[in-house]
């Protein structure tokens, strides 16, 4: 049985599972659960995916997210008014 496995990796390299796969340019929480837009306000950690690879192994494949934190004045773009 083949098994698929879902990671987020933080700025400064820390791993963490994660629920499942993101995509590209996607704003996501400390979590990796994707934060619908738009957001109430910009005061939030907020992350977008940078790059994923995907590794493939004998039982499966393992999917990583790279992350890169998002700047308030980008996340004020995405208030709603």
């Amino acid at each position: 049985m083949r098994s698929n496995e879902y990671f987020i990796v933080f700025p400064e390299g820390d791993v963490q599972e994660s629920t499942g796969r993101l995509s590209i340019n996607q704003i996501v929480d400390l979590n990796g659960n994707p934060i619908p837009l738009p957001i109430a306000n910009a005061r939030i950690i907020a992350f977008r995916v940078e790059k994923v690879t995907v590794k493939e192994n004998r039982g499966g494949t393992e999917t990583y997210h790279y992350l890169g934190l998002v700047s308030v004045s980008e996340l004020a773009s995405y208030v709603r008014h």
